[in-house]
């Protein structure tokens, strides 16, 4: 009767059930397995804006500065010039979004050009490199306008440090090189830490929180899905 039944799960000799050995963790297995995985994630988490907010600088010839950088950092800028052996600051900077009637500059670019005259920097050492009106990859966007620049200007510049804030480095660090790749311009990045929370507890603030979750998104965006960059 047991073997009729059997039968009965066979159709044209193929079988449909059959009998599998698997092995499970045990308890303690269990508990190994949860707190890797919790060490892990707990690692991970803590050095995710020290990935993102790389520091890489190669003591290039000129530095960049993204212009919608905030005064503190334009100024840390500034000072870096100063220390380093940079022979040009090169200001870059899509257009301003939001009181733009108002204000004297329309675009980011040329009001950290502007800044950093105010701060004492000579004119003849500065460069401000606007880009274009666009609805997406603006950094991206900034790094073509500036290769623009260098093919339009004949300026053979073999290095560059770009500054950028914080979390953004690593995208722009990314789209930078990925721009000026056929120039063979070699790319370092410096990226300023933020004044709003600590990175070592990013997790805390609500700023925190919201850039460090941007930042990863669009830098995954840009790696990994954006193939037009």
């Amino acid at each position: 009767m047991a073997a009729k039944k059997r039968s009965q799960f066979k159709l044209l000799n193929i079988t449909l059930i059959r009998r599998q050995e698997i092995w499970l963790p045990t308890v303690w297995g269990w508990i190994f397995l949860v707190l890797l995985t919790l060490s892990l994630l707990t690692i991970g988490i803590s050095n995710l804006p020290s990935f993102l907010a790389v520091n890489q600088p190669i003591n290039a010839e000129v530095l960049v500065i993204e212009g919608w950088l905030p005064d503190y950092a334009v100024k840390e800028a500034l000072n870096r010039f100063r220390r380093g052996s940079y022979r040009q600051i090169v200001t870059t900077g899509i257009p301003i979004e939001r009181g733009c009637y108002l204000a004297e500059y329309k675009n980011y670019a040329e009001l950290a050009a502007a800044t950093l005259k105010t701060l004492g920097l000579e004119p003849e050492k500065i460069v401000s490199v606007p880009t274009p009106e666009v609805r997406k990859d603006r950094t991206y966007a900034s790094a073509i306008a500036f290769k623009q620049w260098l093919e339009k200007a004949n300026i053979p510049i073999k290095s560059i440090d770009l500054l950028t804030l914080d979390l953004h480095a690593r995208r722009s660090w990314l789209l930078y090189r990925q721009a000026l790749a056929a120039t063979n311009t070699k790319v370092g990045i410096i990226a300023m830490p933020p004044i709003d929370y600590d990175p070592k507890y990013w997790w805390r603030y609500s700023a925190g929180v919201r850039k460090t979750i941007n930042e990863l998104v669009a830098y995954i965006y840009a790696r990994f899905i954006n193939w037009n960059t």
